[in-house]
Parts: structure tokens; sequence; C-alpha cells
């Protein structure tokens, strides 16, 4: 059993800056590929970054260069750096992670950001 729990989500205005947190209730060293997802109303929820088996990182295109995505083993957190926020970044972000071939998610924080 793996819990998570998020903070950061809020309100800001294009071109702003959140940190999103996601703490862990297992070490980080014994979950696979930590990662964060998000979801529009009436969208699919889509893959925003993540952590590869090998110990990279992969970002959805529309977020390059913009999200960081890091790891504190010593603190079991998963963090999301947003930089450059646009007003189609808003969505519900979900803390996710794998253990033991199963999947687990956050309770969700919601992001908006407006014009």
């Amino acid at each position: 059993q793996v819990e998570l729990a998020e903070s950061g989500g809020g309100l800001v205005q294009f071109g702003g800056s959140l940190r999103l947190s996601c703490a862990s209730s297992r070490s980080m060293l014994s979950i696979n590929v930590p990662g964060w997802y998000r979801q529009a109303p009436g969208k699919e929820r889509e893959l925003v970054a993540r952590f590869t088996r090998s110990g990279s990182t992969s970002y959805v295109d529309s977020v390059k260069g913009r999200f960081t995505i890091s790891r504190d083993s010593s603190k079991n957190t998963v963090s999301l750096q947003m930089n450059s926020l646009k007003p189609e970044d808003t969505a519900v972000y979900y803390c996710h992670v794998v253990y033991g071939d199963r999947d687990y998610w956050g309770q969700g924080t919601q992001v908006t950001v407006s014009s």
C-alpha cells in the first residue's frame, strides 16, 4: 500500500509559476516510475512528466522547457516545478507511482491559470 499526499496547487496568472509536491508513505527507492498526470474538464487524463526506469525524465511536448520533475529520496517526495504557465495548463494534477506492479494515485490538486 502507498499513500500519496499532494500540495501546491492554486490560482496563478499567465506567465506565473507553481511548485507541486507529492509526499509518499513509501520510500522513493522502492517506487517505480513516479510521475505527474493532469486532467482538464471533458478531457482524458494525460501524462505530463515522469521518471523512466533508467532514471531519466520524460515530458509531454506541450510542457518541455517549462516544467521540471524532481524527487528527493530523503523526504520521500516527488515535485513538479511549473514555470511560464499558460491558461491551457489549467487542470487537476495527479501524482502517480507504481509499487508492486500496481498503480497508486494522489487525490489531485487544482491548478488554474488566468489570462
